[in-house]
């Protein structure tokens, strides 16, 4: 199964990570199966990789303090020793490596698709390129009246992460009034199962980006479920499946659920372009092109960025404040008046900030609505 190491939460930690005495070196390493299918492609390519970041660190070397030229000729031989046997890289069809030797750093991502790009020395990880590979965590529960496992992830790689069992009464087979009161205590025992799920559920989510959940119960259960539900859970629930809850496999899982899954992505995008729609057509809080949306991300207005897949555009970045700018000829910074650094892709930038904001990104693939705002727009909080 291809994989994909890369979820928004661990991009938001790794582009926080700041050392106290050395660089962070990044690495990032093509294992395309159309080029590079057998192990000696391989083990060149990651040579090649190494040989470019040795060279980067000589380039540097005037401007490294000693403990940093020390970190990170350790980061190169420790990447070499890890990739070297090429461990932990199968299904991987790229590798993105983060390393600060000194600062106790040492990351290997597994991508669905490689990376083209040079070696980066830098103050945190660059992770920049990964922020269109992000993909959306979802949630999946299947509850039946005494067991109940829950499943999450991004959709194609979703691994189940809770096994819930309560001790539930059978039903019994005598009439009259022990017959009744026997059933309301079954019947107490399953609520107080649902409610015991519901928790352990929302336990586990409150602290992760979640686009939605789906649900998988008997039809006469899911709604009693979904009743006890926090507000929380309540709010991303985006439908029901039909799955045995204790027999199916975690791959029959995921494929049981895909279909749900990107309809309720296409209804999402749907809804994103419906408000931005709204937003231009009554005046409101919009901005259009990456002229206007940059300022925006700056000041950490994006309440929902939407750009279309493949698009990208160079520009500069102030190495003080931050300032991000569409015009790459621009020398110095109009807020701090510092030199300006040139960039590839400040729409990469742009986006890797609103993940770091904590705002909705939107990479849209075959959708037309946004050729006519230069293929960036964004909805405002402000």
């Amino acid at each position: 199964m291809q994989v994909n190491d890369i979820s928004r939460e661990r991009l938001r930690r790794l582009a926080g990570f700041r050392g106290d005495e050395a660089k962070v070196l990044s690495l990032f390493v093509n294992f395309d199966p159309r080029e590079f299918s057998t192990p000696p492609a391989r083990s060149t390519e990651v040579r090649s990789v190494l040989d470019r970041a040795g060279r980067r660190v000589r380039e540097e070397s005037d401007n490294l303090t000693h403990v940093q030229r020390d970190s990170l000729r350790t980061d190169l031989e420790r990447v070499a020793q890890e990739l070297g046997n090429g461990a932990g890289t199968k299904g991987a069809h790229g590798l993105a490596v983060f390393s600060d030797s000194a600062d106790g750093l040492f990351e290997i991502l597994r991508l669905s698709e490689p990376v083209e790009h040079d070696p980066v020395i830098g103050d945190a990880p660059y992770v920049a390129p990964l922020t269109t590979m992000a993909p959306e965590e979802w949630c999946v529960v299947l509850v039946n009246r005494r067991t109940a496992r829950l499943f999450c992830g991004p959709p194609e790689s979703m691994e189940e992460v809770a096994l819930v069992e309560d001790d539930v009464h059978g039903q019994h087979d005598q009439g009259g009034w022990s017959q009744a009161r026997y059933q309301r205590s079954v019947d107490k025992d399953v609520s107080d199962h649902l409610k015991h799920v519901a928790e352990v559920t929302f336990g586990i989510l409150r602290d992760r980006s979640t686009a939605g959940i789906l649900i998988g119960a008997p039809q006469e259960l899911a709604g009693d479920f979904e009743s006890v539900l926090h507000p929380y859970m309540r709010e991303r629930l985006r439908g029901r499946v039909n799955i045995d809850v204790e027999n199916t496999p975690a791959d029959d899982v995921r494929r049981g659920v895909a279909e749900k899954i990107a309809e309720a992505a296409r209804q999402r995008e749907d809804a994103a372009l419906s408000r931005l729609a709204e937003a231009f057509g009554t005046g409101g809080r919009a901005a259009s092109g990456l002229g206007e949306v940059l300022p925006c991300v700056v000041e950490q207005r994006i309440e929902v960025l939407l750009v279309d897949h493949g698009f990208s555009a160079s520009g500069v970045e102030c190495p003080r404040c931050g300032w991000l700018g569409d015009d790459p000829e621009i020398a110095e910074c109009p807020i701090e008046g510092a030199r300006v650094q040139r960039r590839d892709d400040v729409v990469e930038a742009s986006i890797e900030r609103t993940i770091l904001q904590s705002a909705d990104v939107f990479v849209l693939r075959d959708r037309p609505e946004l050729a006519s705002h230069g293929h960036v727009a964004a909805i405002l909080r402000f």
